[in-house]
């Protein structure tokens, strides 16, 4: 659980009947320059506040302020890089130290989706993996809102990551997120993912009459083959850097595997 500048402490675990798992977090915030282009990183299972850097450019800023996370025993979330299109591919490349990178957020102004001259988050993350960087997709909804639903709130439950974690504790969920033994998701659920470097084979939770089509894309976000159906299957033929997938389903629906290095 995380909100800007601010960090939530627990007391529910001392309850005996409590299965819930809630990991502390912070959105470091930060707001550059004369124009205030925000910076918003999440710290994951800090152990403290993180004290947000603002920094003469964005890139210091931005690596500052991931130092300053992993400084305090937490993983590093890059939050939607188009809100008000703050970040390029060329910044969050140059970076490191972050595990993750938003490729869908739930809110409806952080132009997740681009436009004809400006990357798609997705495309980021792209551009990001074609750098050499070895970084995970994240799907949040990035909630604001829980008492009025509308498309113009920020609702919960549009975006989420599904963790296949060795025991259901804060530190099992933290240890899977680190290796990235999960997938992200706005409402597509997978049984199964098999990906190594010989290739990569899917299995999709059906609903019935819903059609499921999957993209395999490598190096530079070029698409290496499209699937139809449920059990969607890729046989790496010599690419060079990565293999990644993206599920769709016919309702608008996706999910997003992490990529194969090579």
């Amino acid at each position: 659980m995380s909100d800007h500048n601010h960090l939530t402490l627990f007391d529910y675990q001392a309850k005996d009947d409590s299965d819930l798992i809630l990991i502390p977090g912070e959105e470091v915030t930060s707001s550059i320059g004369v124009d205030s282009i925000p910076l918003h990183i999440n710290g994951i299972g800090i152990n403290r506040l993180v004290e947000p850097a603002d920094c003469k450019t964005v890139l210091e800023s931005l690596q500052t302020n991931i130092d300053r996370i992993l400084d305090a025993g937490g993983l590093v979330s890059i939050n939607h890089p188009n809100y008000k299109w703050a970040l390029t591919p060329e910044i969050i490349s140059s970076s490191t130290g972050a595990n993750m990178l938003e490729v869908f957020n739930g809110h409806p102004m952080t132009n997740t989706f681009g436009t004809g001259n400006k990357p798609s988050a997705e495309q980021i993350w792209d551009a990001v993996l074609t750098s050499g960087q070895k970084i995970f997709a994240a799907a949040t909804d990035d909630a604001h809102n829980y008492h009025e639903f509308t498309p113009n709130h920020s609702n919960p439950g549009r975006g989420w990551l599904n963790v296949r974690a060795s025991q259901l504790t804060s530190d099992g969920i933290i240890d899977s997120l680190r290796s990235g033994d999960f997938y992200s998701s706005t409402g597509v659920v997978l049984n199964e993912i098999n990906a190594d470097k010989n290739g990569i084979s899917i299995e999709i939770e059906r609903i019935p009459f819903v059609e499921y089509e999957t993209t395999f894309v490598g190096e530079g976000g070029k698409v290496l083959d499209r699937c139809f159906g449920s059990n969607p299957e890729y046989v790496l033929q010599g690419e060079k850097g990565y293999v990644r997938a993206t599920i769709s389903d016919s309702n608008g629906f996706k999910a997003w595997i992490q990529p194969v290095h090579i």
